[in-house]
């Protein structure tokens, strides 16, 4: 499954928001630098599903605010 998600760096907490079925915005408190940000993210989002962090994969978006995300098993 793909979903969106829109990433806000340098929150004050952790959280994440559904936005529609497959859409996200998630809230991270580490800052968008040499991916701290999207390992960030791939945490939240493998506690989100119950599911291991290797069954996530960043497929587009690694610079910007705007990523796409696969989440198998």
């Amino acid at each position: 499954m793909r979903i969106t998600v829109k990433v806000k760096p340098n929150a004050r907490e952790n959280s994440i928001s559904a936005v529609g079925e497959t859409g996200f915005e998630i809230r991270v408190s580490v800052p968008p630098e040499k991916g701290k940000a999207n390992k960030k993210v791939i945490e939240l989002l493998a506690k989100h599903y119950h599911t291991a962090k290797s069954n996530i994969r960043l497929v587009s978006g690694e610079t910007g605010k705007e990523k796409v995300f696969e989440v198998t098993a």
